[in-house]
């Protein structure tokens, strides 16, 4: 452990670091990312370990458990360097043979390489990969580099460099005009000017110098998790863009908000800024600067609703997280009455690298309106589900098909929802939509925090308006009217078609709930809580009607509205309907169709899923 007491001795360190990794032969990146965890990725590491141990091949070979490489379809993910082999879905028993054959060898295990589904061939290095081909990793690149609890594998790729420009060569005001003109905007979902809001809270009066930053790590969407990737993986580019920030504003202490169901991001997190402490990157006089700022991490119950603002700052002051009115803003009066900048994971990240590549370099990446790359989650029924970043502006097109591998079992797309439960349902006719701020709102969706899921034809749009307005039921804190009831009452009229208990008014009654939510609630959970709703209406108001009207749902989904059937020219008789199915409600002989008893079928889809034939039909 080194302390470091300017700038000079931290530039040594940094030269001894790139030596160091300059010097090794190679090394292998294992993903231990939460993802590929879940997957045995702790146990392929291990494996690796005790394999180089036992053939004594360290520290010429050397191993780094990474973060989240983004690609989690494919995990646990191991990439060999400096070729960047890429092997997926590895297991502990492949490993001999990896290091065998292409850690002491020239050759590849050809059945650990990606195939590409649309082609059918083998894949060997990583950035041939479809899935990485069209995306811009500015942000999530450097978690398939670094070990994330390693603070001198930072320092090595220029880490800390942006913190030492800006202490050393820029003025506060310099900082924040340089955020400005880069065109920066708040990752977390509502995408105000970055800059305009630090300039906001260090003009604001702290007539004692107190000031605060903090970092929204209260990442809640269903199917989000850019916010967790970064932090397990490279918490040193947060804690980095909270110190500039911190500087520019004129704050001495941070806080990083963060889940309680992020155990990795929070130990992680954890050894970093112990790490940077010990580096006297955090603390007094850093780098000898005389500039003082420490961070504090304090984590979260789970409430949805601590992800706005004055709710989270509620919370940060143990008191209930509940919003609270904004005729004041946070920047001028936020945690303890003191102005305070908060800004989410993904934006902190960038600040690094625009202090160091500059506001020209940023600005020229995306649209006019909507500055960089953005970092989604891509999930539902894609084929390559993982974290994609790509330049503003990329289309939804691109993003699914090109990156995403389009849709699995050669299925139709339907709709892409993006932007969290609050977000929308965008159809096919838009695909070629340029993903941004702007674009996304004007056809009734969000960019929300970057939650992207794909939906294909057995999708029923009225029970997904269904499934988020319950989702946001259960998580509204209560406090104002609109909001509370509101919400309840949609869910009832929503509850109730996708059951065959809709009625004529129903959809009019929806639109007039999601008007009195949009313009009564107090906070933007309420306010934006009808954006499923009415951009299902928007787009697929015929499946509203064929619900209500025919009692019937198009997608097949709903079970109060279908009926499973045996196709018997299908059918081949193999049974394994039968022996699936819970209730008995199947029956035939072997080889010969068989067919489901009506009043003993539960509606399951268990039939459906297990039959290779898609014999069952659904009417």
């Amino acid at each position: 452990m080194v302390m470091l007491k300017s700038r000079d001795e931290l530039e040594r360190l940094r030269e001894e670091a790139m030596q160091k990794r300059a010097a090794r032969e190679s090394f292998v990146t294992v993903c231990c990312g939460t993802g590929c965890q879940a997957h045995g990725a702790e146990r392929v590491a291990m494996a690796f370990k005790d394999e180089l141990r036992r053939r004594r091949l360290s520290p010429r070979i050397t191993l780094k458990t990474t973060g989240c490489h983004g690609f989690c379809e494919c995990g646990p993910l191991v990439v060999l360097h400096p070729e960047r082999i890429l092997y997926v879905r590895v297991s502990p028993d492949d490993v001999p043979e990896i290091v065998e054959k292409s850690l002491l060898g020239e050759e590849v295990v050809e059945r650990l390489l990606y195939v590409d589904p649309t082609t059918g061939k083998r894949v060997v290095h990583e950035d041939e990969v479809p899935f990485y081909k069209k995306q811009m990793r500015l942000v999530l690149g450097n978690n398939g580099l670094i070990d994330p609890t390693e603070i001198e594998d930072y320092i090595a790729i220029d880490g800390y460099s942006a913190l030492a420009k800006a202490l050393f060569e820029m003025t506060p005001e310099r900082i924040i005009d340089e955020i400005k003109r880069s065109g920066l905007r708040g990752r977390g979902g509502a995408g105000f000017p970055t800059g305009r809001k630090w300039e906001a809270c260090r003009n604001a009066p702290a007539p004692d110098g107190v000031r605060y930053v903090i970092c929204n790590a209260d990442e809640g969407d269903p199917g989000a998790y850019m916010d967790r990737s970064l932090l397990e993986g490279n918490p040193h580019s947060v804690i980095e863009g909270m110190l500039i920030g911190a500087f520019a504003i004129g704050a001495h202490k941070g806080f990083v908000y963060v889940r309680h169901e992020y155990p990795l991001a929070v130990k992680n997190l954890g050894i970093a800024l112990e790490q940077t402490r010990r580096y006297g990157l955090l603390g007094e006089d850093i780098l000898g600067s005389g500039f003082d700022f420490d961070i504090e991490v304090c984590r979260g119950g789970g409430a949805f609703v601590c992800g706005e603002s004055t709710a989270l700052i509620a919370s940060l002051e143990g008191q209930i997280g509940e919003p609270r009115p904004k005729h004041i803003h946070t920047t001028t009066s936020g945690l303890h009455g003191k102005p305070t900048n908060l800004n989410n994971v993904e934006t902190w990240a960038n600040v690094p690298l625009i202090i160091n590549r500059g506001a020209d370099w940023y600005s020229k990446i995306g649209t006019a309106t909507s500055k960089g790359t953005k970092i989604f989650s891509l999930v539902g029924k894609v084929n390559n589900t993982g974290l994609v970043e790509v330049p503003m502006g990329t289309t939804l097109r691109e993003i699914v098909y090109d990156t995403g591998g389009g849709l699995r079992d050669g299925k139709r797309l339907k709709a892409v929802q993006t932007g969290g439960p609050s977000g929308g349902c965008i159809p096919t006719s838009l695909l070629d939509t340029e993903v941004d701020f702007e674009r996304l709102s004007e056809i009734g969706s969000m960019m929300g925090s970057g939650g992207m899921i794909v939906m294909d034809e057995t999708t029923c749009m009225v029970d997904i308006a269904r499934y988020f307005v319950k989702f946001l039921t259960e998580e509204s804190c209560g406090k104002c009217t609109p909001c509370r009831e509101g919400l309840d009452r949609m869910l009832d009229v929503l509850t109730g078609i996708v059951e065959g208990k809709g009625g004529d008014g129903d959809i009019e009654l929806l639109e007039e709930l999601s008007g009195v939510l949009k313009e009564a609630s107090l906070c933007g959970l309420g306010k934006t809580a009808a954006n499923p709703v009415l951009s299902t209406i928007r787009y697929f108001r015929d499946e509203y009607e064929a619900h209500i009207k025919d009692k019937r749902c198009p997608a097949g989904a709903c079970r109060a509205l279908i009926t499973f059937s045996i196709d018997e020219e299908k059918c081949v008789g193999c049974g394994a309907c039968a022996k699936a199915c819970p209730q008995d409600a199947i029956t035939g002989k072997k080889k010969q169709p068989h067919k489901i008893d009506a009043d003993r079928c539960i509606k399951c889809g268990i039939c459906r899923t297990v039959c290779k034939f898609e014999a069952i039909k659904v009417v």
